[in-house]
């Protein structure tokens, strides 16, 4: 289930509406509503969500979460024509092993992605030694 299936879902019952309520009230077909509750349709229109934050008269907080939400339910992505090879092989078997996925595998994923910012922080720069002087230069 999508971020966004679940919160659907759950708007849905703190609003005590039905599908078929929730529907009538933002103008689409009950299956509609039914089938984003359930991750058959992929992420909803920015027309739907515009419409549903307007009638259920979602606080501007809740609006910026729902944003966050969809953008997490996106289920395509597109990778920028200048990507690494790299890249293109991590993805193709990240897709091979999706749904095969431990639990603590995704976690070890998502805490890599976590450092990126560590990881671009500038090195330190290297202590700068003095140089001894040998031994003949000093009895000279």
């Amino acid at each position: 289930m999508s971020p966004f299936s679940h919160f659907l879902h759950e708007l849905r019952l703190q609003h005590q509406i039905r599908q078929s309520e929730l529907a009538d009230l933002l103008g689409y077909e009950q299956s509609y509503i039914s089938a984003l509750e359930v991750g058959i349709k992929g992420r909803p229109t920015d027309e739907f969500i515009k419409k549903l934050a307007t009638t259920l008269a979602l606080p501007p907080s809740v609006q910026l979460e729902l944003q966050e939400i969809v953008a997490a339910s996106d289920r395509k992505l597109t990778l920028p024509t200048d990507s690494p090879q790299s890249v293109y092989w991590m993805l193709k078997r990240l897709r091979d092993q999706l749904d095969n996925l431990h639990p603590l595998q995704v976690k070890l994923i998502q805490d890599a992605l976590a450092m990126r910012g560590s990881l671009v922080d500038p090195l330190p720069e290297p202590v700068r030694r003095i140089k001894r002087r040998r031994r003949e230069e000093t009895t000279m």
